[in-house]
């Protein structure tokens, strides 16, 4: 685990590092794009901002600059927004983590069962039926399903708003939350056609397995089988995948914050990226980052809790 963190370190390093450059080559001009097309018809303005913020000088060095901040708990400041890049995040983040944890979690609890159903069920009209709803869900594009649930659930029948909860802090969440409901079916249903169609993948390989003929040989049930021993293994897929979706539960659901215009990370970026706020993007990018290492970590460990042959040991 020591290693596993030195090197986390090291990736987060070099994920700040590459991020801060692609930023810098991005056409245009900082200053104009902060304070407006009229800016070109002050050069003395134009100076003074980059003189202020350091775009006077060598890219390496504002970097280097900008990371002193960090590690002193200094994300910068919004060009735009006029607020710390802290203050934003705390506002933004806890809405994009009920969101989209809402969101994993209502799929697992559909997911896993339905997985299994299909598994038992294999080539009966249950797992075709299941079948067929997994890959709609899963090639349909994320805006598309935003849209035709706007259409369907708040134009044709007027019964839940077309955008997430508007407001500021985290309260608004629970005041207005049947603006919730239809963002969180959007990104609900995507993700039970991923995880569903995983969990019936690992089930039907298990279910061949050696154990599993040992087991029903020492008079073990269908059901014993199932439950105490296939389940667990089954779940080693979906472990990985849950960590590789925790980015995106700090991240944000891009394409569904803007559909339903809910005020989360990814909304928060797309925006800060419309309008070269670079503050605000590397600060979501560290955040993000954290989040991508530290679902490999769990990832990990899940392995070795749900599989006690896998042992992680020094090459």
């Amino acid at each position: 685990m020591v290693r596993r963190l030195l090197q986390a370190i090291v990736v987060l390093l070099l994920v700040t590092m590459i991020t801060y450059a692609l930023l810098r080559m991005i056409p245009g001009n900082v200053a104009v794009a902060v304070m407006g097309p009229t800016a070109y018809r002050n050069p003395l303005a134009i100076a003074q901002f980059d003189r202020v913020y350091g775009f006077n000088k060598p890219w390496y060095y504002q970097y280097w600059l900008w990371l002193d901040h960090l590690l002193h708990g200094n994300l910068g400041y919004s060009w735009k927004l006029n607020q710390s890049v802290a203050s934003l995040l705390s506002n933004h983040l806890p809405k994009t983590v009920f969101l989209v944890g809402i969101s994993i979690i209502l799929a697992l609890i559909v997911a896993i069962p339905i997985g299994i159903l299909q598994a038992v069920r294999r080539n009966k009209i249950v797992d075709h039926f299941f079948n067929g709803f997994s890959t709609i869900f899963y090639a349909m594009p994320a805006f598309l399903l935003g849209i035709l649930l706007i259409l369907v659930f708040a134009i044709k029948f007027p019964i839940l708003p077309p955008e997430g909860p508007q407001g500021e802090g985290v309260a608004v969440l629970f005041t207005n939350f049947n603006a919730l409901v239809l963002p969180i079916v959007s990104l609900t249903l995507i993700t039970i056609a991923l995880f569903s169609r995983y969990m019936r993948s690992s089930v039907l390989d298990n279910l061949t397995e050696d154990y599993v003929r040992t087991a029903k040989a020492k008079g073990a049930s269908e059901r014993r089988v199932l439950f105490r021993h296939v389940l667990r293994n089954s779940l080693i897929p979906i472990a990985t995948l849950l960590g590789l979706l925790l980015p995106a539960v700090f991240a944000g659901a891009l394409i569904t914050e803007s559909v339903f215009n809910y005020p989360g990370m990814g909304y928060l970026f797309f925006q800060s990226a419309l309008n070269q706020d670079y503050p605000v993007l590397l600060g979501i990018t560290v955040v993000v980052a954290v989040a991508t290492v530290v679902g490999s970590l769990l990832a990990d460990i899940a392995y070795a809790v749900l599989d006690p042959r896998v042992r992680y040991v020094s090459q």
